[in-house]
């Protein structure tokens, strides 16, 4: 039985429930720049207030409330300091999730007030919301992309980047399907000279890959298809999934895995970087973006052994989990199963 009193658990509770109010409050801090303006040291409430043109005895309180999150904290002399926590709301820092802040405060926030109704309907909340699927909500929105766009570098930089420090994909040509803006392919392939590729996804998102793969050397190495990889995908020997299958829910990850299948040369072998939902209660992030899934996209976050029945279905053995890290990603490796 649980031993806190009353008060303490309902002052829990409380503080989870006002979770809403503090990510406004950091998206509002990362959208006037206030954390990039502190990096290079400590400043007056006045000073950044004029930076921002914002009203300095709001910002202050904004601020302050956020000193008791460990994102700022007051000096002696009555400037504000950034934390190394706080930094990370800040774009090109060690472990940013700038664009995250960005893109999910912008996309998500409101659509998540229909979680209830996405329950009781089992539609999704850009559908109830928007009027339409989140695919098609950002196809018809463009303005979105560029924060959709950093906020996937954030994770490939971030929580992807332990995992994928290192690693090498099995040999052969490489079909980057999902790619984005090709910084992951970028962080697998740029050291390999003699690997040549695709990469693939919905025009609007694939033309931010040009400069990516360009900066890494790749541009005459890589080939940015712009399509629907639904509907058709490259041959090739390796194929790369990047955070690609929890958009979508079985049945359509099963559409994607049957597209590679069907256009795999023989015996290619399948890459796929995802988070790996542990199977007990402990405190896990992939969790929480299994909720962003169910709640935006209709997409889910998989256990290895739902992974394996996914693959198994779709022509593919999982041959391993090739390595895991603290973040809850994991590198999966299959291969296609003779017909």
């Amino acid at each position: 039985m649980d031993s806190r009193s009353a008060a303490e658990l309902g002052a829990l509770m409380t503080e989870k429930l006002a979770g809403f109010q503090i990510a406004q409050a950091l998206h509002a801090v990362a959208r006037l720049g206030i954390p990039q303006a502190l990096l290079d040291g400590p400043r007056t409430v006045a000073d950044l207030a004029a930076g921002a043109e914002v009203d300095e005895h709001l910002l202050g309180r904004v601020l302050h409330t956020l000193t008791g999150q460990g994102v700022f904290t007051h000096q002696p002399d009555g400037t504000v300091a950034v934390t190394e926590l706080g930094a990370t709301l800040a774009p090109g820092t060690r472990g940013s999730v700038y664009g995250t802040a960005l893109f999910w405060m912008e996309t998500h926030y409101a659509p998540f007030a229909a979680l209830t109704d996405v329950l009781r309907t089992g539609r999704t909340a850009s559908e109830l919301v928007n009027g339409m699927p989140f695919v098609e909500f950002l196809q018809a929105h463009p303005e979105h992309v560029p924060a959709l766009t950093a906020a996937m570098a954030d994770v490939t930089h971030g929580a992807q980047s332990e995992v994928l420090e290192g690693y090498r994909l099995p040999p052969g040509t490489v079909a980057d399907i999902g790619g984005a803006d090709g910084s992951v392919l970028a962080a697998l392939v740029a050291d390999e000279p003699d690997r040549r590729g695709w990469l693939v996804d919905l025009p609007a998102v694939a033309e931010t890959a040009h400069e990516q793969l360009a900066t890494a050397g790749l541009a005459d190495r890589v080939e940015v298809l712009g399509g629907d990889f639904f509907e058709s995908v490259p041959s090739a020997q390796v194929y790369l999934l990047s955070t690609v299958l929890h958009d979508w829910d079985d049945d359509d990850a099963l559409r994607i895995l049957g597209r590679i299948r069907a256009a795999a040369a023989a015996g290619a072998r399948l890459v796929v970087v995802e988070v790996v939902l542990p199977d007990g209660d402990e405190p896990h992030l992939g969790k929480i973006s299994d909720l962003a899934m169910l709640t935006m996209a209709g997409g889910r976050e998989r256990t290895r052994s739902e992974f394996a029945g996914l693959l198994d279905r779709s022509g593919f053995a999982l041959d391993r989990v090739a390595r895991s890290s603290v973040s809850g990603y994991s590198v999966l490796e299959a291969t296609v199963r003779d017909a």
